[in-house]
């Protein structure tokens, strides 16, 4: 089963649950709920799961691109250091070690870049699914207050027919509805 159609369980198990008398609550089967809950964790993306990773995996990639960048710049001024060491290639070694160095910096900046437009390329989109999955949780919040509503109007006796009911919940076109 996938992740709508446990949503849609767990809607019909509020749908269906018993009301108590002279309340709004209702009783819900605790070890069904729980049951259900556990599958829709089951069946959440593994998108969704990665993002959790993501941002440690951020830290890591930045992590190690500074370390490889202090590790060329090490490299470029031990070298530097040698070539200075020698007064007859004086000019030659600085200039070398200062290209070394900034080819360095350029090297460490853009692999600063690459891994944050990756990083933030991954995020947009768990954003993108994260709000659709928000929206199809308010759209079925939503609802059901109109429901509790529909009952409440149809339960006070007034003698006026009741308000006409909204069509069922389906949670499957939340997703479809929202633009991209």
């Amino acid at each position: 089963m996938d992740l709508i159609e446990r949503i849609d369980e767990l809607q019909m198990l509020v749908e269906e649950a018993k009301a108590v008398p002279l309340s709004s609550s209702a009783v819900i089967n605790r070890d069904e709920f729980l049951e259900l809950l556990a599958q829709l964790k089951e069946a959440v993306p593994d998108e969704i799961r990665q993002a959790r990773w993501m941002a440690r995996d951020r830290d890591e990639l930045l992590a190690k691109a500074r370390k490889e960048a202090e590790r060329v710049i090490v490299e470029a001024q031990e070298q530097r250091d040698r070539l200075l060491s020698r007064t007859e290639i004086v000019h030659a070694a600085q200039r070398e070690a200062d290209r070394l160095t900034d080819e360095a910096r350029e090297r460490a900046t853009k692999i600063q870049l690459e891994a944050e437009d990756y990083i933030d390329q991954k995020l947009a989109g768990f954003e993108i699914l994260l709000n659709k999955t928000l929206a199809t949780v308010g759209k079925g919040r939503e609802q059901l207050r109109g429901q509790r509503g529909v009952e409440a109007a149809a339960g006070s006796g007034n003698g006026a027919p009741p308000p006409p009911q909204a069509a069922p919940f389906d949670a499957s076109q939340a997703f479809t509805d929202q633009p991209t």
